[in-house]
C-alpha cells in the first residue's frame, strides 16, 4: 500500500529523568500499520512511555483495513465534536497564522453521564450538590489554548522536549530523524520557545553548515546551563555547543571524542563526565570547554558523581573499569588526576561486569565464583561487607528497588524461582536482610533489565504496592508499613455511573497495573505525587486477579482506604497545582480534541476542547515545579503532518489564591482504621469541595505527626528469623540460625543481647511502649577465634612483573582483631608481625627483583585460636613472542614434534595451550614441546597459545600431511655458520632461497619443493619432495623423474646464493656418495621429525650388499634354471615390476648387466615395455621439462621413500 494512503502510527517514548524536572523524551516511529493501540508503560527511572503497536494483519486485508481506518476516524471526528448532549458552552476559536496555527480561548463543560464519575458513591444527593458546583464552575472557568506546529519536521520521529525550570517560560524541542537501520541520526532541529509554548522559533546553531543534534543535557543546579551534542552531516566532525542563558544563545566547541553519555555534577553546575562509545571517559571543569581523558576500558552506565555529604571530594568519582586481564574493578580517583597509577581499587578483587551501582549512602558489587554470587555492600564508604540473605536463599539475581530512609529495599529471586521475586528488607547498614514478601511478579525487558513489579507510593513515606502472583493468580496487595503487613486492595461499592458493584472480600479485589503488564498495548503506570500525598490514579480492574486487557481508571484521595472508578478506559494522567487539578486524556489510536479535567479529585470532570481539529496525541507534559498550572499537549494530525504542540493554561481559569479557611484536614489511617502508621499519626490538609481557588506555591500538605506508642506491628522478624503463618504472626528461627551467637563485631570487654527475632522497622517512629526487639539476656563478647582469614593483592593481578610495586591487603571476616597478631611472609625473606592489620586496613607495600614464583602466607593467631591464609604470586616479564616450530611436511599416522620458543627466554610458569586441527580442546602442558600425529592426508592447521599471567601470544602454522613423500638431507658451506642467529626468521629466509633457486635450475613446480632448515649448528637442511595429486602410479614416476634432476642440480653446483661480504654459499647433499635412499618415514621418528638415521658407511655397506645379492642370484637362475620360472603362463613375472605405492629398493644400471639379469622365460613384448619403459609411463611426464633427466649409466642411487604399505 502507498504511503500516502497509510495512516500515521507512532512509537513514542517520554522520558522524565529525575533529576531534570519538566525533560521528556519522545520518540516516534512511523510505520505502516493500519490497526493499532496506544500503551503507557513505565519504567524503574520514572520514565513516561507511550508506544503504539500495530496488531498482525495479513497483506491481503491491508486496503480493508486501510478503509476501517478511514471510517474510524471520521466516526471520531463526529463524535467529538461539541454538541448539545455534551453541553458545550463555545468552541475554540480557528485563527491559524503562518505558523501560529490555532490559537485563542476556549471554552469547558462538565461530562455527560458517561464521563462522569460523581455518581452514586456518595449518594444521588451529594451527587446532584457537586454537578450544581461543577456547573457553576464552569461559567468561571477560562482555560487558554493555543496550537503551533513545527513545520518541516515532518520526518522526523523522535522528540526532547525540555521546560527549563521553575519560573521559566522557556521550552526547547529537540526534532530528529532517527534512522534503525543505522542506527543513526540523520536529521534534527532545534526550536525554542520564550513564552510557555505559545510560539516556537527555529534555531541555526552554525550559519550556513548543516549540523546533526543527537541529545541535549540540562544541568541540574542551574537550568539555564544546556549543551547540546551534535555532528557535522558526515560525523567527521564531533562538536558541542553550550548555552549558559537557556538556550538564547550558543557557543560552538568542538571535540575529539564522540560523547554518548554526558553527565552533570549533582551540586556543582560547570562540571561534567562524558562517556564515549569506545570506553573512553572524559571530564570537564569548564562546562564542556576542555576535556581531560580519565581512564579507558570504562563499563558504560557504571560512573558515578560523588554523593554529597557522603564522600569526602566533591571532585571523586566512582567508576567501573577493566583491567588488562580482562577482568573489571571497582575504583574511583579525582577528576584532576585518573592515570592508572592515581585510581584507588575500592574493593578488595575483581568484580562482575556491570554490578557496580553507587546509590546514596550504599555501593553495592557482585562477585561470581563458579555458579555462586556474593554480593557486598559499603554503608557511608566503609569497608565492604557481605550481603546477608537467608543461608539457603541461593540468589540468583538482586535489584536494588529503594535505599530511602537508611534501609535496603531489594528484590531477590531465589533458586526456585523463574518469573518472580522476593522482597528483603535491610537493617540500617545494609547487611542483614528479612523477607517481607513472597513472589513479586517480574519481567526481564530488552537489554537484560528487570522490572520488579512493585511501586512506592510517593507523598507518605512506608506506602507501597506490589502485584503478587498466588497459584497462578496475580494480585495486587498495599502496605503501610514498609512491607511489615501487606492486604489486598479494597473494591469500590458502586461504579462510575453509581450502580452498586457485586465485588465482596475475600473473592474479589481491585487490582491495578504497576509498572508492566503483560499486555502491550495496556498501561502499566499508577500515578502519585510527592505534593499530593494521598492521591493515587491508576488503570486496574476488579475482580479474584488481574486481567491484563481490562484498563479502567480508578482513583484514591485517602491513600488506598476508599477507592473510586472514574473511567472506563484508560487515560492519560497530569497532575497540575499540587494534584488540585486532574488533567485526563483517552489513550486511544483516534484522534481526539478533548480533554477533561477534575478540581475536586476526581469527583466531578469537565471536558475542554483544546483543539479545534483532532490530534493523535503522542504525550503530555507540565511545567516544572508542583504549583504549575501550564501544559502542553504534543500530537499529529495526520501520517505525514508535522509536529502540533498545543498549549494549555489553567492560570486564568482560578480567581484568587487559596487562604486557609479553604483547606480542611485529613487523618490518615490503613485499610483497618489504624492510625498509627509508621509509629506515628499523620494528618494532612486538602482544599475543600466548595474552594474554588489555586493552592500555589506555598502550599504544604503535611499539618502534624504525633509519636504512638511501640506495638507489635511496629517490629519485624530479624535476620534468620520468619514470620509464622499460624501463630499471630510470631517470628521463629530458622533451623541454620543461631541466635544466642554473637555479633561480628562484638569486641571482648562488651556485652551484646541475644536477637529475640525482632526488630523495630527502619524508620518507624514509635515511642516508649512494648519493645519486642529487647533482650532480656545479656551476654559478654567472647574472644572469638580469627576466621575467614583472607590475603589478596589490591586490583587482583596475581602476576606482576619485577620491581611493579605490589599491595598486599589482609581480611579476616570473623573473629577479633584487636588482639590478635598476623605474621606475614612474603616468600622472598621478607617477614613482618602485624597487629589490628585488617582494622586500620594498612597495606603492606612490597617489591619483587627477582622472577619467579613467591608464596605469601599469613597466620593470624590469639589467645582464642588460630587462622591461615596463603596465595601464590608470579613474578615475571610479559611475553612477547613464541614461535611454533614443526616440520611443514609429515607423514600419516607418524608423530611429529611440535615445539614453541618463548621470548623472553627466561620466562618462568609459562602454560601452552594446543590446538592441532579442528579439535576445539586444547591440549595444556607447561612444556615448550609435544608430540602428535595425524591420521589423515590434507593440510592441518597448528596453533600454539603461550600464557604467564602476564600476557598471552600465539603463533600457527600449516603441516601438509602425505601419504607418500622423498627427503634429500642438505649441507652448506661452513662459513655459513658463521652468519647463522639461530632464529626462526633467519632458517625461513634461507629454506624459501633454497626452494626458489631449485625450482629455477631444475625446472620443478616450486610448489612440490619444501626446503627446511633445522635449528642449531652445524646448519644442515632437508629438502622435501612432494607427490603431485594424481594416481599412484602416476604420482610415483613423476618423483623417480623429478630426485635425478635435483641430484644433478646438486652435483653441478647449480644451487647456491650470497650472504654478506660476497661470500658464496654452496648447497649440496648431506653425503652425495651415501646416496639417497632412505624411508622417510624412520626419519620422522628422529628427534626433530627429519633428520637423519645411520651415518654414510652403513649406507655404503648396504648398497654393496644389495647388489651382491642381486648378482649372485642371476647367476643362479640362469645356470640351473629353476622350474618355478618356466613360462609366464603359470608364473607370472616377479621381478622388477614396480607396484605402485609399495616399498622397493631398485637399481639402474649398465645394459649389460640389465640383460644379463633377465630372465631366461621367453617375455611378452607387454612385460619388456613394463620392465624396460616405465620411464615414460606418462607422456604429460615427459612435457614437464625436468633437466637433464635420463639416467647415466654410471649412476647409482638409493632414495628415501616414504610409504605405509608393504609387499
Amino acid at each position: 500500500m502507498p504511503d500516502k494512503m497509510m495512516p500515521k502510527h507512532l512509537f513514542f517514548c517520554m522520558s522524565l529523568f529525575p533529576s531534570l524536572s519538566g525533560h521528556f523524551v519522545i520518540q516516534a516511529y512511523r510505520g505502516a500499520a493500519t490497526v493499532c493501540s496506544v500503551a503507557l508503560l513505565r519504567v524503574p527511572w520514572a520514565s513516561l512511555v507511550l508506544r503504539l503497536r500495530p496488531r498482525s494483519m495479513a497483506k491481503a486485508a491491508l486496503p480493508a483495513s486501510a478503509r476501517l481506518c478511514v471510517l474510524l476516524l471520521t466516526v471520531s471526528a463526529v463524535t467529538a465534536m461539541p454538541g448539545a448532549a455534551r453541553r458545550d458552552r463555545g468552541r475554540v476559536g480557528d485563527h491559524r497564522g503562518p505558523d501560529v496555527g490555532r490559537g485563542g480561548r476556549a471554552e469547558s463543560s462538565p461530562a455527560n453521564e458517561s464521563e462522569d464519575a460523581a455518581g452514586g458513591a456518595e449518594g444521588s444527593e451529594e451527587g446532584s450538590l457537586r454537578l450544581r458546583r461543577a456547573l457553576s464552575r464552569e461559567k468561571q472557568m477560562s482555560l487558554q489554548s493555543s496550537s503551533f506546529v513545527l513545520k518541516g519536521d515532518a520526518t522526523h520521529n523522535q522528540a526532547m522536549v525540555h521546560w527549563t525550570g521553575e519560573n521559566s517560560s522557556v521550552i526547547l524541542i529537540l526534532t530528529k530523524y532517527y534512522h534503525a537501520d543505522s542506527t543513526k541520526v540523520l536529521e534534527s532541529s532545534l526550536w525554542r520557545s520564550t513564552d510557555y509554548g505559545t510560539t516556537y522559533t527555529k534555531l541555526n546553531l552554525m550559519q550556513g553548515t548543516t549540523v546533526v543534534v543527537n541529545s541535549f543535557y540540562i544541568c541540574p543546579t542551574n537550568k539555564k546551563k544546556v549543551v547540546l551534542v551534535g555532528s557535522s552531516v558526515n560525523e567527521r566532525d564531533q562538536m558541542l555547543f553550550i548555552s549558559t542563558d537557556e538556550g538564547s544563545s550558543f557557543q560552538r566547541q568542538s571535540v575529539v571524542f564522540t560523547p554518548v553519555t554526558l553527565v552533570f555534577h549533582p551540586k556543582e553546575e560547570d562540571k561534567l563526565l562524558a562517556y564515549c562509545k569506545d570506553g573512553r571517559l572524559f571530564a570537564s571543569t569548564d562546562l564542556g570547554r576542555k576535556w581531560t581523558l580519565l581512564q579507558e576500558r570504562v563499563t558504560k552506565d557504571r560512573v558515578f558523581w560523588s554523593v554529597t555529604d557522603v564522600d569526602v571530594d566533591p571532585d571523586l568519582v566512582h567508576m567501573e573499569m577493566q583491567d588488562t586481564s580482562g577482568g573489571y574493578l571497582y575504583v574511583t580517583c579525582l577528576i584532576q588526576n585518573c592515570s592508572d597509577k592515581m585510581v584507588t581499587a575500592q574493593f578488595l578483587g575483581k568484580i562482575d561486569h556491570k554490578s557496580l551501582s553507587v546509590q546514596g549512602d550504599y555501593i553495592f558489587v557482585k562477585v561470581t565464583t563458579g555458579n555462586r554470587t556474593k554480593h557486598y555492600v559499603s554503608y557511608r564508604r566503609n569497608e565492604f561487607t557481605q550481603m546477608k540473605f537467608p543461608k539457603y536463599a541461593l540468589p540468583k539475581d538482586v535489584q536494588i528497588v529503594s535505599t530511602d530512609e537508611e534501609q535496603v529495599f531489594l528484590a531477590l529471586q531465589e533458586w526456585y524461582q523463574t518469573d518472580t521475586y522476593n522482597l528483603y528488607q535491610s537493617d540500617t547498614r545494609g547487611v542483614y536482610y528479612s523477607i517481607v514478601l513472597e513472589n513479586v511478579r517480574s519481567t526481564r525487558q530488552p537489554e537484560e533489565m528487570v522490572l520488579i513489579d512493585i511501586l512506592e507510593v510517593r507523598g507518605i513515606k512506608g506506602v507501597f504496592l506490589a502485584n503478587q502472583r498466588v497459584d497462578g493468580k496475580v494480585r495486587t496487595v498495599i502496605t503501610y508499613n514498609k512491607g511489615r503487613d501487606w492486604q489486598p486492595l479494597t473494591p469500590p461499592a458502586t461504579d462510575m455511573n453509581g450502580k452498586s458493584i457485586t465485588c465482596k472480600a475475600p473473592d474479589c479485589h481491585l487490582h491495578l497495573h504497576l509498572r508492566w503488564a503483560d499486555n502491550p498495548y495496556v498501561s502499566g503506570t499508577v500515578h502519585t505525587k510527592d505534593s499530593a500525598p494521598g492521591l493515587i490514579m491508576g488503570a486496574g480492574n476488579l475482580g479474584s486477579k488481574l486481567v491484563e486487557y481490562k484498563e479502567e481508571m480508578y482513583i484514591t484521595s485517602d491513600c488506598g482506604k476508599t477507592w473510586r472508578q472514574v473511567f472506563e478506559e484508560e487515560h492519560h494522567i497530569l497532575y497540575l497545582d499540587h494534584g488540585g487539578v486532574i488533567v485526563a486524556i483517552k489513550d486511544t489510536s483516534i484522534p481526539l480534541k478533548i480533554l477533561k479535567f477534575s478540581i475536586d479529585e476526581g469527583r466531578t470532570w469537565t471536558v475542554h476542547n483544546f483543539t479545534s481539529t483532532s490530534v493523535f496525541v503522542d504525550g503530555l507534559l507540565s511545567e516544572p515545579g508542583d504549583e504549575t498550572l501550564v501544559m502542553t499537549v504534543f500530537g499529529h494530525i495526520s501520517y505525514r503532518s508535522d509536529w502540533e504542540l498545543v498549549k494549555v493554561d489553567f492560570r486564568q481559569s482560578f480567581p484568587r489564591q487559596c487562604a486557609e479557611a479553604d483547606y480542611e484536614s485529613w487523618q490518615l489511617t490503613d485499610l483497618q482504621g489504624e492510625k498509627c502508621i509508621m509509629g506515628q499519626e499523620q494528618t494532612f490538609r486538602r482544599r475543600k469541595d466548595t474552594a474554588f481557588c489555586v493552592k500555589g506555591k506555598s502550599y504544604t500538605s503535611a499539618l502534624g505527626r504525633k509519636a504512638c506508642q511501640c506495638t507489635e506491628r511496629d517490629f519485624n522478624c530479624d535476620y534468620g528469623f520468619e514470620r509464622s503463618l499460624t501463630e499471630s504472626g510470631r517470628c521463629f528461627a530458622d533451623f541454620w540460625h543461631h541466635p544466642d551467637s554473637p555479633p561480628e563485631d562484638c569486641q571482648p570487654g562488651r556485652t551484646f543481647e541475644s536477637s529475640t527475632g525482632y526488630r523495630k522497622v527502619v524508620s518507624n517512629a514509635c515511642e516508649g511502649g512494648l519493645d519486642k526487639a529487647q533482650s532480656a539476656k545479656q551476654s559478654n563478647c567472647p574472644l572469638l577465634p580469627p576466621r575467614g582469614l583472607q590475603v589478596g593483592i589490591k586490583g587482583q593481578m596475581l602476576a606482576v612483573a619485577p620491581g611493579d610495586d605490589v599491595t598486599f591487603i589482609v581480611h579476616q571476616e570473623e573473629g577479633d582483631t584487636s588482639s590478635t597478631k598476623y605474621q606475614v611472609d612474603l616468600g622472598d625473606g621478607f617477614r613482618a608481625i602485624y597487629r589490628n592489620l585488617t582494622v586500620t586496613d594498612e597495606p603492606i607495600q612490597h617489591r619483587y627483583e627477582k622472577p619467579g614464583v613467591y608464596k605469601v602466607s599469613v597466620q593470624a593467631e590469639n589467645a582464642a585460636g588460630h587462622d591461615e591464609a596463603s596465595m601464590y604470586i608470579q613474578v615475571t616479564a610479559p611475553l612477547q613472542e613464541v614461535h611454533l616450530e614443526v616440520t611443514p611436511i609429515a607423514g600419516r599416522n607418524h608423530q611429529v614434534n611440535l615445539t614453541a620458543v618463548v621470548l623472553p627466554a627466561e620466562a618462568n610458569l609459562t602454560v601452552f595451550h594446543w590446538w592441532i586441527g579442528n579439535n576445539l580442546q586444547p591440549t595444556l602442558t607447561l612444556h615448550n614441546s609435544v608430540l602428535t600425529s595425524f591420521p589423515e592426508e590434507g593440510e592441518i592447521s597448528v596453533s600454539v597459545q603461550a600464557s604467564n599471567g602476564r600476557s598471552m601470544v600465539q603463533d600457527t602454522r600449516r603441516v601438509r600431511v602425505y601419504e607418500n613423500f622423498h627427503v634429500i638431507p642438505l649441507s652448506f658451506s661452513r662459513h655459513l655458520d658463521r652468519f647463522n642467529p639461530n632464529i626462526p626468521e633467519w632458517r625461513e629466509d634461507v629454506g624459501q632461497v633454497i626452494t626458489k633457486i631449485l625450482a629455477k635450475v631444475t625446472g620443478v613446480p616450486q610448489d612440490s619443493l619444501v626446503t627446511v632448515v633445522k635449528a642449531g649448528l652445524p646448519t644442515a637442511a632437508d629438502l622435501y619432495v612432494l607427490p603431485t595429486e594424481r594416481t599412484p602410479a602416476k604420482r610415483s614416476a613423476f618423483q623417480d623423474k623429478l630426485i635425478p634432476a635435483i641430484m644433478r642440480a646438486f652435483k653441478e653446483h647449480n644451487v647456491s646464493f650470497v650472504v654478506r661480504g660476497g661470500l658464496q654459499v654452496l648447497v649440496l647433499p648431506a653425503d652425495p656418495n651415501a646416496g639417497l635412499a632412505r624411508n622417510a618415514v624412520e626419519a620422522t621418528a628422529t628427534e626433530s621429525g627429519h633428520g637423519a638415521a645411520g651415518g654414510p658407511g652403513v649406507w655404503a655397506v648396504a648398497v654393496i650388499f644389495l647388489i651382491s645379492i642381486a648378482a649372485t642370484a642371476s647367476f643362479v637362475l640362469y645356470k640351473f634354471k629353476s622350474p618355478w620360472l618356466r613360462t609366464e603362463e603359470v608364473y607370472p613375472p616377479l621381478f622388477f615390476r614396480k607396484l605402485p605405492g609399495s616399498r622397493s629398493v631398485y637399481a639402474q644400471m649398465h645394459n649389460e648387466k640389465e640383460q644379463e639379469m633377465t630372465s631366461p622365460v621367453n617375455h611378452s613384448e607387454d612385460t619388456q615395455h613394463i620392465i624396460q619403459g616405465e620411464e615414460f609411463i606418462d607422456d604429460d611426464l615427459d612435457s614437464q621439462t625436468l633437466g637433464n633427466a635420463g639416467a647415466s649409466p654410471t649412476f647409482r642411487s638409493l632414495i628415501r621413500t616414504t610409504t605405509n604399505h608393504c609387499y
